[in-house]
């Protein structure tokens, strides 16, 4: 007989060595890490400003000197979730140490981060900054808003066609590098897809348990409320708040947030009405340990992997929704976004092919990866496909 192999690595790890099997998941995270990267250091991979340059013996960073707020946030942000990532603590403890440090970065930041209100992107490519010892340019030399005017930009040109100056995505119809704002709007698919998703979280895992933890009439209620939310189009209210309030990104992430979730209370209620007679459960109960603990300590840890998928896909939907928005128009301004270049493929009965395959591919690849991901969450949670494929259960 056989002695029965106990595996001592905890679900959470079980789960994601499981998730890690696949091929295609990890070309999703993969895809993800890339759009990572570029939204972080996007003020260092296209800039029409020199990252560093000499200039009489003197050794400057303009790039440093034009970071804004926002530049300044999410590097920090960044950074404090690599060293919080190191640390030898549990999962929700690193979580609210990297809120806490990213929310004192981003006040520092408001305090001491100061750039020039204006811009002049041509004065980059002036004497001053050209008649130098040396300097040092990003990968791609333009910002996304620096429409070219000096160089006699006519907008909407194909990769390539542009003469004394290389566009390996072509122009825009204002004459800013199709690659450079590729890569900057990066930050507003990640930001939107992983805020509003958030907000959509904390609320689904808040009313879902509360429903799955006292069923009865708490259940009733709170199902009513999930089903009247369910029935609110989310991209009709964006496009009503559009028409009122203008636009902010702020305002599209609290409304999807807001409205997304129905869905993850309904995991959550599921998981807790199993979870409530179990004898851990009661033995925290009997105890006397506050409802918060026994809700968010005890029983979430035990019934959070279903939402994974979940929060996969949930993200996927936000981004498309944002881009859906741009694509019509009525998306953000004052920033790229690869919905609103989309918009640019058809102008004046032209198709400019460049417009659609670039932000188009973008769009494409991204919602992809993030369903790779969340179905290779599904496969390793499910016991029967863990089962079927010879894995433990």
């Amino acid at each position: 007989m056989t002695k029965p192999i106990v595996s001592r690595q905890s679900f959470a790890a079980r789960i994601w060595r499981r998730t890690l099997d696949g091929v295609g998941v990890k070309f999703g995270l993969a895809w993800v890490g890339v759009l990572v990267f570029f939204a972080v250091f996007a003020p260092f991979l296209a800039n029409s400003m020199p990252l560093l340059m000499s200039k009489n013996g003197e050794i400057s960073a303009p790039v440093l000197r034009y970071l804004s707020i926002e530049d300044a946030g999410i590097l920090a942000g960044f950074f404090i979730a690599l060293a919080v990532s190191r640390l030898p603590l549990a999962g929700g403890t690193k979580f609210l140490l990297f809120l806490a440090g990213t929310g004192l970065a981003a006040l520092i930041a408001n305090l001491t981060v100061q750039p020039p209100a204006l811009v002049i992107y041509d004065d980059f490519r002036g004497p001053e900054y050209s008649q130098v010892d040396w300097k040092i340019m990003p990968p791609i030399p333009y910002a996304p808003g620096d429409y070219l005017r000096d160089l006699g930009s006519k907008g909407l040109e194909a990769p390539f066609a542009s003469e004394g100056h290389r566009h390996w995505m072509g122009t825009e119809e204002n004459g800013a590098d199709v690659l450079s704002r590729m890569i900057h709007a990066s930050r507003i698919a990640l930001s939107i897809g992983f805020i509003a998703t958030g907000i959509a979280l904390a609320i689904g895992i808040v009313v879902g348990g509360l429903m799955g933890y006292f069923s009865g009439v708490v259940d009733m209620l709170g199902m009513r409320l999930v089903e009247i939310f369910e029935d609110i189009p989310t991209l009709f209210l964006l496009l009503t708040f559009v028409a009122f309030f203008g636009r902010s990104l702020y305002m599209m992430m609290v409304i999807i947030g807001v409205t997304g979730w129905s869905g993850y209370a309904r995991y959550v209620r599921t998981e807790f009405l199993k979870l409530r007679k179990q004898d851990y459960v009661q033995a925290a109960i009997a105890s006397g340990l506050p409802l918060p603990s026994i809700l968010f300590r005890h029983m979430l840890p035990n019934g959070v992997a279903p939402l994974l998928v979940a929060v996969s896909f949930g993200v996927a939907g936000a981004i498309l929704s944002e881009a859906t928005l741009s694509f019509l128009g009525l998306g953000v301004v004052d920033a790229p976004s690869w919905g609103a270049m989309l918009d640019q493929a058809v102008k004046s009965s032209t198709f400019n092919w460049w417009m659609a395959v670039f932000p188009g591919g973008a769009i494409f690849m991204t919602v992809f990866a993030y369903n790779l991901i969340g179905e290779a969450f599904r496969d390793a949670i499910d016991p029967k496909l863990s089962r079927r494929n010879g894995g433990e259960s």
